[in-house]
């Protein structure tokens, strides 16, 4: 079996971006700088098409689908940023989308994500099982079924990131990237590692969410019960099977954080760094704040999104 994801697949998605994608900005701080010892740069996924990373590869994957399965449209699951980037992707390209999101999703991601136009079915994420949801649904109506992260193409389309990130700032030390299903850590790994072997891979996951670092731990997939942490995101029970098997390879360490890192996190980068980040997307942040990544003097960040209603940004730093 050949490699699941490849560096020249990242290449190939980012000609594919180029254009469709914002080339979203590297921001620094001197305050963040001296706080954690080390100089940062945030690559702010926050400033992508709607709100976050998850764009890149959800219209890498689409854009590859034959004009039959185009004109019968996709279906896709996700907690609120994938949703959203199926439903704009599959719009962009002239396609309809299904997404099954979680019944208590922020309100404002639901909102979005129908704004888009997409078609909402919503479940209850404590209880059913979003992918064999989607599978029988993607079988009833002959919908092509694109992954949050379990997907060649969703992971290569994640990957661009960095590509952006590294040609801005050169060689790092370490690359800290949020961890959900593995599918934005993947990607960003792949196109890290080809660039510069040495740098060291951290992927950040909530401490109640920490299904990645045990099952890295373990040699083999762990479970963990499906977190409620504020980081909805990140609230993953199990790693992909394919983000597993190249995060594995390719994944120096997993630094795990609270919820009340994470706001200090989120209130750090507004009031300081004038930036709107959502729970996902300051985890980063957050490892580096609490002292969690040591040993690098450039480091690079992935902040992946910045979807956050105001009511709910309110309560959460309230």
């Amino acid at each position: 079996m050949g490699e699941i994801v490849s560096f020249a697949d990242v290449q190939d998605a980012a000609e594919r971006l180029e254009g469709i994608a914002h080339r979203t900005p590297v921001v620094t701080s001197s305050t963040l700088d001296e706080l954690v010892g080390a100089e940062v740069f945030l690559k702010c996924e926050n400033f992508q098409r709607m709100g976050a990373f998850k764009f890149r590869g959800a219209y890498n994957a689409i854009s590859r689908l034959s004009p039959e399965q185009l004109r019968r449209g996709v279906v896709a699951y996700s907690s609120g940023n994938h949703a959203q980037a199926v439903a704009l992707a599959s719009r962009l390209l002239g396609t309809t989308a299904v997404i099954l999101m979680p019944a208590d999703a922020p309100a404002a991601k639901l909102a979005a994500t129908r704004g888009y136009g997409a078609e909402v079915i919503t479940f209850d994420r404590y209880t059913a099982d979003r992918a064999e949801l989607a599978g029988k649904l993607a079988e009833e109506r002959g919908l092509a079924l694109i992954p949050p992260y379990e997907h060649p193409h969703v992971m290569a389309g994640q990957g661009t990131a960095v590509l952006e990130l590294l040609a801005e700032t050169g060689p790092l030390d370490a690359l800290v990237v949020p961890v959900s299903g593995g599918g934005l850590v993947a990607g960003c790994a792949t196109a890290a590692k080809a660039l510069h072997p040495d740098v060291r891979v951290i992927g950040v996951e909530p401490d109640t969410a920490d299904d990645t670092r045990r099952s890295l731990a373990a040699g083999e997939r762990v479970s963990v019960p499906v977190s409620r942490t504020i980081a909805d995101g990140l609230a993953v029970g199990t790693p992909g099977e394919l983000t597993f098997a190249v995060n594995q390879r390719l994944v120096d360490e997993i630094a795990v954080v609270t919820d009340d890192e994470i706001r200090a996190a989120m209130r750090l980068a507004f009031e300081r760094l004038k930036l709107v980040v959502e729970p996902s997307g300051a985890v980063g942040i957050a490892a580096l704040l609490a002292g969690r990544i040591t040993a690098a003097d450039r480091v690079g960040v992935v902040v992946s999104g910045g979807n956050v209603g105001v009511e709910r940004f309110a309560e959460l730093l309230g």
